[in-house]
């Protein structure tokens, strides 16, 4: 493995492992993700890349071996664990990126309106903001959850499938949030299929039955 500053770490695995019901799901893992980058990981459906990605946001324990990441991470999971009948805006889903680990009761401040509004207009969703999340398409959810993650100002950003049955525009607009935010020193993480992903990111993880082969 190449050396890395380690003053850019955002995160580290190291022989990393996980195992469900004695399957190997991940098996012995080094990983690295570095401010100002974009890192896809890439692989067949069933390699395990989702299981990585919980991995380094903290969500999944290890069977053995070690993590350490940044504390402010935002953590984009591929399907929204928003229930339907839940009355929430897609701003108010915006908005839980800004509370973090306050009380979401709390009122915001103008900077913290800002930083919301900022969110959603980056993501071409402004004019949905007070539309019911459950009224959304699958590629607008999608959307109104990376605002969530840009909302919460974080030094590591998690994408899973982030294009994930969006349109071409779309599509462009989320690849081109995810530069910007790796220009800004942000460390991005990405599992994704989407060659045009894969083409822009700076390193290239590919998993096969859980372990990295390049």
């Amino acid at each position: 493995m190449s050396q890395i500053d380690t003053t850019r770490l955002a995160a580290r695995l190291r022989s990393a492992r996980v195992e469900f019901d004695k399957h190997v799901a991940i098996d012995g893992v080094d990983l690295d993700v570095v401010a100002g980058e974009v890192t896809a990981i890439a692989g067949p459906n069933g390699a395990g890349k989702s299981t990585l990605l919980e991995m380094i946001a903290g969500t999944r324990a290890l069977t053995s071996g070690t993590r350490v990441a940044t504390r402010a991470l935002g953590f984009v999971p591929q399907r929204a664990a928003v229930p339907d009948r839940l009355p929430v805006t897609v701003r108010d889903v915006a908005t839980v990126g800004v509370w973090g680990g306050r009380r979401a009761w709390r009122r915001l401040d103008a900077e913290s309106r800002r930083v919301v509004d900022d969110a959603l207009d980056r993501l071409g969703i402004s004019e949905l903001a007070d539309r019911p999340f459950s009224a959304l398409s699958g590629g607008q959810r999608q959307r109104a959850l990376l605002a969530q993650g840009l909302a919460r100002r974080a030094d590591l950003l998690l994408l899973d499938e982030p294009t994930t049955g969006l349109d071409a525009t779309s599509g462009d607009r989320i690849r081109d949030v995810m530069r910007a935010e790796a220009r800004r020193g942000v460390a991005v993480a990405c599992v994704s299929h989407d060659p045009l992903v894969i083409d822009m990111a700076d390193r290239v993880v590919k998993l096969e039955a859980g372990r990295v082969v390049r």
